[in-house]
C-alpha cells in the first residue's frame, strides 16, 4: 500500500487518506495488543528500551522512513502499553476511553482548532459554552449565570480555583490585586484549608501561586478519608487567631485511595461563615453525578464557589477531559485579558466571542469536542448505567476480599476504588514487603496492574474499577492473582527475570 507522508486538512483526499492511515494504525493497535498477551509488557522496565526502537534506530533518523513508521512504532507501542481496556490493569484513575470519543477525538486532532481566538475555532468557540452550561445543570448551579472551561484535569482546574479564590479575596479583603502587586502586598498571609487526603495537587497550586505549600494547613479526616467538620472549625479558627485569613477551603468528593467524600453540606456552612471561598475537587467523584443512584453522595456539591470535574475517569474519555466549573461567570474575571492579535475589542462587539478569558493556557485543545459527543451519544442515563456498572464491581470485589482469609479490605468502596492487602501472619513489616514484592510481580509478569497506597503507616493495595466491560468473573481472577502472587512472596518463590522480590 502506498500511503501520504502527509495528511492536509481540507484537501479533497483529506477523509480518504485519513482513512488508510487510520486502518494502518488499528492494524497496529491489534498487533501490539496481541504480542503483549496481557494488560502489562513482561519483564522489568529497562527491557522496553529496546523494544521501544531496539533495531530501528534512532528516534530522528537523518532520512525519512515514510508511513510504514506508523504501524511499526504503533505495533511495539501498544505491546508496550498498560491497557485499560483490560479487566486486569486496574491500578489508577486511568479508563478505557468509549469508542464513540476516541473517534470524536481523532476528529478534533484533524481539525486541530485552538480556542484562543474565535477565528481559529469558530464552532468549538460556540460548543464549549453549550457543554459547560449542561454541566453547571448537572452540578446544580445555574445554567445561565455559571461559567466554566475545559481543563486538562484536576490538577489544572485545582489551579485555576485556587488562583481565583486567591485574587478573590485579597481583592475584597484589602483592595489588592494580586495579579499586579502579587500577593507580598497583602497585609495578612492568605492560606488554604484541606482534608488530610486531600489530592496533592492543592499544595503544588500554592507553591505556584506564590503562597508557599505550607500556606495549606491539613485538617484530620475520619477513617473514611472525609473531613472532620469540628476540626474545620478548629483550623478556621487558629487561622484567624494568629492574624492571617482562610483565602479558600477545599473540598474532596472522591478521594483517590479511598474514594471518600467530605460532608459537603457542613464544609459549606463553615466556609460561607468564614467567609472563605469553597473549591471542590470532584475530579473522581463528580461522575457519580450521572448516576441515580449515587448522585446523592454529592449533596451540598450546588454550594460550591468552584468545582473540579475528570471526565477521563468516570465519564470514560481519551486524555485529556478535564472540566472546571464556577457557579458564576464574573468570578473569572481575575483571567480576562485583551489581546490585540487574538480578541480585540471591537471584534467582541461584533459578535465574535472570545474564550480567552476563561483559561490559564493559551493555545488550547477543542477537547470539548469529544466530550460534546459523548454526552448527546449516551445522555446522562447512559453514562450513569457505566457509573453504576463499575460500583457494582466495586462492591464485589470488596465482598471476594473479604472472604479470602489472607487478604484484608481497609474500608467498603464508596466508589469504584478498593482497598486491601495481603496479610502474611508474621507482622506489618513482612506484609508490607510482601505487598510491595506480590504487586513488582504481577507487573513483570504482565499478569495485573494493581495500585498500591500507604495510610496508617502501612503499603496498602488498590483495585480501581473504571472498566464496565469487566465482568464478577474477571474481579475474581484478579483478587485470585493477587493471593497467589502474595503467596509464591511467602513462599520465598524466586521472582521473575529482573524482579528482585
Amino acid at each position: 500500500m502506498t500511503l501520504p507522508t502527509r495528511v492536509p486538512p481540507g484537501a479533497p483526499a483529506h477523509a480518504d487518506a485519513l482513512a488508510e492511515l487510520v486502518e494502518e494504525a488499528l492494524r497496529g493497535l491489534a498487533d501490539g495488543r496481541a504480542d503483549r498477551g496481557g494488560p502489562a509488557p513482561q519483564g522489568p522496565p529497562g527491557r522496553l528500551a529496546a523494544a521501544l526502537l531496539g533495531d530501528l534506530g534512532e528516534p530522528l533518523p537523518e532520512e525519512p522512513q515514510g508511513p510504514g513508521a506508523l504501524y511499526e512504532l504503533t505495533r511495539r507501542y501498544a505491546a508496550g502499553a498498560a491497557d485499560p481496556a483490560d479487566p486486569h490493569c486496574a491500578a489508577h484513575l486511568h479508563c478505557p476511553p468509549l469508542a464513540v470519543a476516541v473517534a470524536a477525538d481523532l476528529a478534533a486532532s484533524a481539525l486541530n482548532q485552538s480556542l484562543d481566538s474565535w477565528d481559529q475555532a469558530p464552532a468549538a468557540t460556540v460548543l464549549e459554552p453549550q457543554v459547560v452550561r449542561a454541566l453547571a445543570g448537572l452540578v446544580g448551579f445555574n445554567p445561565a449565570a455559571a461559567g466554566g472551561v475545559v481543563t486538562t484535569g484536576g490538577t489544572e482546574s485545582n489551579l485555576t480555583g485556587l488562583m481565583l479564590a486567591r485574587d478573590t479575596a485579597l481583592r475584597e479583603r484589602f483592595g489588592v490585586d494580586a495579579a499586579r502587586a502579587g500577593v507580598a502586598a497583602a497585609p495578612a498571609r492568605p492560606r488554604i484549608l484541606c482534608g488530610a487526603a486531600a489530592h496533592f495537587s492543592v499544595q503544588r497550586s500554592a507553591a505556584l501561586l506564590g503562597l508557599g505549600e505550607d500556606a495549606v494547613l491539613a485538617v484530620p479526616v475520619d477513617e473514611g478519608h472525609r473531613m472532620r467538620p469540628e476540626a474545620l472549625r478548629a483550623a478556621l479558627d487558629a487561622v484567624a487567631a494568629a492574624g492571617e485569613f482562610t483565602a479558600a477551603v477545599v473540598a474532596t468528593a472522591g478521594t483517590t485511595d479511598l474514594g471518600g467524600i467530605d460532608p459537603l453540606p457542613a464544609v459549606a456552612d463553615l466556609a460561607a461563615e468564614y467567609g472563605a471561598w469553597l473549591h471542590v475537587d470532584a475530579a473522581y467523584g463528580g461522575g457519580a453525578l450521572f448516576s441515580d443512584r449515587l448522585a446523592g453522595l454529592l449533596t451540598g456539591l450546588d454550594r460550591a464557589d468552584s468545582v473540579a470535574l475528570d471526565l477521563h475517569k468516570l465519564g470514560w474519555q481519551p486524555v485529556a477531559a478535564g472540566v472546571f466549573l464556577t457557579r458564576d461567570a464574573a468570578l473569572f474575571e481575575p483571567l480576562a485579558r485583551k489581546v490585540a492579535y487574538l480578541n480585540p475589542a471591537d471584534d467582541e462587539e461584533a459578535g465574535y466571542p472570545s474564550l480567552l478569558g476563561r483559561s490559564l493556557r493559551t493555545t488550547r485543545r477543542a477537547d470539548v469536542f469529544k466530550i460534546a459527543v459523548t454526552l448527546r451519544a449516551l445522555g446522562r442515563r447512559g453514562l450513569g448505567a457505566l457509573v453504576d456498572g463499575c460500583h457494582e464491581l466495586a462492591a464485589h470485589a470488596a465482598r471476594r476480599i473479604a472472604a479470602e482469609a489472607r487478604l484484608e479490605l481497609a474500608a467498603p468502596p464508596v466508589l469504584t476504588s478498593v482497598v486491601f492487602r495481603y496479610r502474611t501472619g508474621a507482622g506489618d513489616a513482612a506484609d508490607d514487603r510482601a505487598n510491595a514484592a506480590l504487586r513488582r510481580r504481577l507487573l513483570a509478569q504482565g499478569r495485573a496492574v494493581v495500585g498500591r497506597t500507604e495510610f496508617g503507616g502501612r503499603i496498602w493495595l488498590k483495585l480501581t474499577l473504571l472498566n464496565p466491560d469487566a465482568t464478577p468473573a474477571d474481579v475474581d481472577a484478579l483478587v485470585d492473582q493477587v493471593a497467589a502472587a502474595g503467596a509464591a512472596e511467602e513462599a520465598g518463590a524466586a521472582a521473575p527475570e529482573g524482579e528482585a522480590g
